[in-house]
């Protein structure tokens, strides 16, 4: 009857750990950039009465067994990193990948971030830099009197320069792309770090080597499907309900077992 309890009490855990999850996909719906995880489960270890295969008797095998399992428990939580819904802003120096790859961010402590999100701004030096103020790798400097910016869907960033007759060449934009971007660490503020699971980063030019272009004026979404993450929300929900069912017959039945005379 034990096993009962704790095989649900497994079932009511791995549910509660994809509500959250799917609470906190549904949270950053309008997160710019922002990739939606998504949670895998697998069965637990089974208890083998009588393995599948046993010898019954003298040259008869039984065609399967007794296996009964333990539950069930969560293995991943991984991130999607399919393309969001492009929002068009026409501000200068919003930026959209379209495509494979990442924004390469420099972080306080001098390492790199990645992030898909686009939202940059001017910081008072006139680099190009995050919401936070974290600058963009390789640095833009945009000049104080320009007039116009104009970014390339291959990353290169000119200016029209008040007083001079030709656009000035800012740099290139690079971005970076991983073998695995599941295995990327998750650090909050829609940015990324690399780890053993992600692999070394892979620094191309926009356009080249599988990476997207570059659209400005324009930030990529969510990609959270609000519908598909309310019907994973309800199945969730009913499969705890479910458990907590199961946990409350076996409790019946040992109360029943306990009145016993």
């Amino acid at each position: 009857m034990l096993r009962s309890l704790n095989t649900a009490a497994t079932g009511m855990d791995s549910q509660q750990r994809l509500i959250d999850t799917l609470s906190n996909n549904m949270a950053n719906v309008n997160t710019i950039g922002f990739k939606a995880s998504r949670a895998y489960f697998h069965d637990l270890l089974y208890q083998n009465i009588r393995a599948p295969g046993l010898q019954t008797t003298t040259g008869v095998i039984a065609p399967s067994g007794i296996q009964i399992g333990n539950g069930s428990k969560i293995v991943s939580v991984e991130k999607s990193f399919d393309e969001g819904a492009i929002k068009i802003t026409n501000k200068d120096t919003d930026m959209a990948i379209m495509g494979k790859g990442f924004f390469r961010i420099q972080l306080p402590d001098g390492t790199i971030g990645y992030s898909r999100d686009g939202t940059f701004r001017r910081s008072a030096d006139g680099r190009i830099v995050t919401s936070e103020g974290l600058p963009l790798i390789p640095e833009i400097v945009i000049p104080q009197n320009t007039l116009h910016l104009n970014i390339g869907i291959d990353g290169i960033v000119t200016a029209k320069v008040s007083g001079e007759q030709e656009p000035r060449n800012l740099g290139q934009i690079q971005l970076a792309n991983f073998i695995n971007p599941a295995g990327l660490n998750s650090m909050g503020r829609n940015l990324y770090t690399v780890t053993p699971a992600s692999g070394e980063p892979i620094v191309s030019i926009p356009g080249e080597n599988g990476l997207g272009n570059i659209d400005q004026g324009e930030l990529e979404t969510s990609n959270v499907n609000i519908v598909e993450e309310m019907v994973q929300l309800i199945v969730g929900q009913r499969a705890y309900e479910l458990n907590s069912k199961v946990i409350k017959t076996g409790d019946e039945m040992l109360a029943s077992t306990n009145q016993m005379k």
